[in-house]
């Protein structure tokens, strides 16, 4: 068993992938046996992997990195490798697009995986049965999120995930950083505020989702703050851990 140390990330990938039609066991197979540790070799911390449970033909992952000029060494090292070398023609049959890349930081001191990022199985020995799913809800909005609304989101939206049964796990925001390795693109010039929080089972997620809309806590206090700030509604990712995935 390993874990992942992630005291040390400052930058973050959330990372979706659409796949060909029936392609994402092969890619999860393929990903969880190669491009773990390999990866990590390099410098970065593989936090997760998921099946998204929405859609059977997207798999999302995230990683993190110790900055912006780290993540520029690990990728390089990483794609002009050999291991990637020897396995992107696989990786790459799955894959109708890999381009949805959000580029992220920690939205205040205390808001990156400082949890629940544990130990995985190492390869060839037997996952851990299923059980948690992870939250991941991406709130677009008009101008930057900013310290302002860290404090809100911490002092109003929290205590109501606690309520209705969620495990929060991080909150980011957009890294307006440039792009320090031009040959994977990210998403830029979009402002996004991303949280995650985990679930006993997708049966408690999709009660926590009930249980916000009803909640007058919700409407009350953190609704109106959120009409205000949106540029669009929210985009929810109902994720379930691969077997590696240490983010489970």
């Amino acid at each position: 068993m390993g874990s992942v140390d992630v005291s040390r990330c400052s930058v973050f990938e959330l990372r979706q992938y659409t796949l060909r039609p029936g392609r994402r066991d092969v890619l999860i197979e393929l990903f969880d046996r190669e491009f773990v540790e390999s990866q990590e070799a390099e410098g970065m911390s593989i936090l997760g992997q998921f099946r998204d449970l929405d859609d059977p033909d997207r798999f999302v992952w995230i990683r993190g990195f110790d900055g912006m000029e780290g993540r520029a060494e690990a990728l390089e090292g990483f794609y002009g490798g050999p291991v990637w070398r020897e396995h992107r023609e696989a990786a790459n049959a799955t894959m109708v697009d890999s381009d949805d890349v959000l580029l992220l930081r920690a939205a205040s001191e205390d808001g990156g995986f400082a949890v629940g990022v544990g130990a995985r199985p190492a390869p060839g020995e037997p996952a851990p049965s299923p059980g948690s799913v992870v939250l991941a809800t991406i709130w677009y909005g008009r101008e930057p999120f900013d310290a302002a609304f860290a404090d809100f989101f911490r002092r109003h939206v929290l205590p109501v995930l606690d309520e209705t049964g969620g495990e929060p796990l991080a909150h980011l925001r957009s890294e307006h950083a440039p792009n320090t390795f031009p040959a994977l693109p990210v998403r830029l010039h979009e402002e996004v505020f991303v949280w995650f929080a985990r679930f006993a089972g997708e049966e408690h997620l999709d009660r926590h989702l009930k249980d916000v809309r009803e909640s007058g806590r919700w409407r009350d206090e953190v609704r109106p703050v959120l009409a205000e700030r949106f540029a669009r509604g929210p985009q929810r990712l109902r994720l379930a851990p691969t077997g590696r995935s240490a983010l489970r």
